[in-house]
């Protein structure tokens, strides 16, 4: 082991023959001296008569510790000081790396060895040249042991125990493989890197990985990279027609979508060590909680998509203050509570992490009018049903698609209890996410919404809405600004008028998608918005 990096070490044959042929007449092998690179005379500890040699660690070109142990030439890097049996740098030769330990093998005078010659051809070399080649290849098997616990160097049957411990395992020819198309994103510029190891998928969640590195450069719009299958898309499952692969799991600045132009198909050879290498580093840098890497990982494995990421290092116009992280994502309204719940758990402690999404949010102000008597806690069970009845109808909606009041109606009215009561909307209140400034500050928005339905002259009725949120336990769910967009509810001519609205005659709708990207409505409701009459 070197003891200065506390890495093993590669010992050449002629390393080792010089050391065991200088202990074999009676000299000093591998003395350790420490290194000040203020300091060119070390003293040896022993008297000595002469130099066999001396080795050490130094800086490669780059500046970084070479792997090898180097071995330092007589006149050239350093002298033998005979008269106090000393090593003397020379300040143009090369010198050990500051603060390492460098080895000196030394002969001293009037040894008592019984044996003395050691030129090319005695006995005494020719049997310490055979023992020491086999010394050498047990270094080298021991060496070859050593690379083998490590992704970057581990080779074959090595390498796949070394990933194993991450849960992957080497895919074979029955993985399908193919092309995916990277498209630039109009508005940058220069050479966008495509990593290898980067994760694409079909809508359908049929996951691939890219096989190399590819880059994008200046002026090029489009870059074809080789994918293969990965997970449980095993034989015809990775086999996907064309146009469906159109997810990145973890969005790359300067691209703007991807796709297939061709379908994949079966595999010709398993994974090589370089590939599976790439993907092992991959699926490290999603492990390590509170990474960018990371939190997609966690909203990807909620089925769901990063389409822009805002932190303090981000380009201009899309960093976030210090401390805090924005992920703009797609996603269902119905999965936005468990990709944002998983977004929490894994970010770092102190950092604020906001999961945003194109969303049309729609309060939906209804009125009951009991015709039968109802105990209060039958009234607030009955408030619970209408607007699980409406989340029910919204969960179901596709993205893109609008809400129809007729609907909204219809599922309030397949509840019998509902629909005895006679459901009307007294008003529609539609906002959409402000997804250029999502900064939230939930518990102030829950304020003004509150204060905005209450009548401003009516002075108990706004302390009743203040104190209501103040002292509910349930937070809000959704965590972006909003823009209040009354021109989203419309009629039959334009935006909705009163007798549309309670009528159930009017449609939610949406603004218009951009690059393919869908917004999709999603409901935001409480107790406060449902009147109850009579009972």
């Amino acid at each position: 082991m070197n003891v200065d990096t506390l890495a093993l070490i590669q010992r050449s044959y002629a390393d080792l023959v010089d050391d065991l042929l200088t202990s074999i007449v009676g000299g000093i092998v591998n003395e350790p001296i420490p290194f000040d690179i203020k300091q060119l005379r070390y003293a040896l500890s022993q008297p000595a008569s002469a130099v066999r040699s001396v080795k050490g660690t130094i800086a490669d070109q780059s500046g970084h510790t070479a792997p090898s142990v180097h071995v330092f030439l007589a006149g050239i890097d350093y002298v033998f000081s005979a008269g106090d049996s000393s090593i003397v740098w020379l300040p143009k030769g090369t010198n050990p790396l500051d603060t390492t330990t460098f080895y000196v093998d030394y002969f001293r005078p009037n040894t008592q060895s019984p044996l003395s010659d050691i030129n090319i051809g005695s006995v005494t070399r020719t049997l310490t040249e055979a023992i020491g080649r086999e010394i050498q290849t047990v270094y080298q098997e021991i060496y070859n042991a050593y690379l083998s616990g490590f992704i970057d160097t581990a080779q074959g049957q090595s390498l796949d125990y070394v990933v194993s411990i991450l849960g992957l395992t080497r895919l074979g020819a029955e993985y399908a493989t193919g092309l995916v198309t990277f498209l630039r994103d109009p508005a940058t510029t220069g050479t966008v890197t495509i990593p290898d190891g980067t994760e694409v998928a079909t809508a359908q969640r049929i996951v691939f990985v890219t096989t190399e590195l590819r880059t994008l450069q200046q002026g090029q719009q489009r870059l074809d990279v080789p994918i293969r299958a990965t997970g449980t898309a095993i034989g015809a499952l990775g086999v996907v027609p064309a146009g469906s692969i159109v997810t990145l799991r973890v969005p790359i600045a300067g691209i703007a979508s991807i796709t297939n132009f061709d379908l994949t198909v079966l595999g010709a050879a398993p994974e090589t060590d370089d590939e599976l290498r790439a993907r092992a580093r991959a699926t490290l840098q999603g492990l390590g909680a509170a990474t960018l890497a990371a939190l997609a990982r966690a909203v990807f494995d909620e089925r769901s998509t990063i389409d822009e990421v805002r932190d303090p290092n981000g380009p201009p116009g899309k960093t976030s203050p210090l401390g805090q992280v924005v992920l703009l994502v797609s996603t269902e309204a119905a999965r936005y509570a468990s990709v944002n719940g998983r977004i929490q758990e894994t970010r770092a402690a102190g950092v604020l992490a906001t999961v945003v999404a194109r969303y049309v949010f729609v309060t939906p102000r209804t009125a009951l009018t009991l015709t039968t008597s109802i105990t209060p806690a039958g009234k607030l069970k009955l408030v619970g049903q209408l607007i699980d009845a409406l989340q029910t109808y919204v969960d179901q909606l596709p993205a893109g698609d609008a809400a129809t009041g007729a609907a909204m109606l219809a599922a309030i009215n397949a509840v019998p209890e509902l629909k005895a009561a006679n459901p009307r909307f007294l008003d529609v209140l539609a906002a959409r996410a402000d997804i250029n400034d999502p900064g939230t500050q939930p518990l102030v928005e829950a304020l003004v919404a509150a204060v905005q339905v209450a009548p401003a002259t009516d002075a108990a009725t706004l302390t009743t809405a203040i104190g209501n949120v103040l002292s509910s336990d349930v937070q809000p769910l959704f965590s972006e600004n909003r823009i209040p967009d009354r021109t989203l509810v419309v009629g039959k001519s334009g935006q909705a008028t009163d007798d549309e609205i309670e009528a159930g005659t009017f449609s939610v709708v949406l603004p218009p998608p951009q690059n393919g990207e869908k917004w999709s409505i999603a409901l935001e409701m409480s107790a406060s918005d449902v009147q109850v009459a009579g009972g």
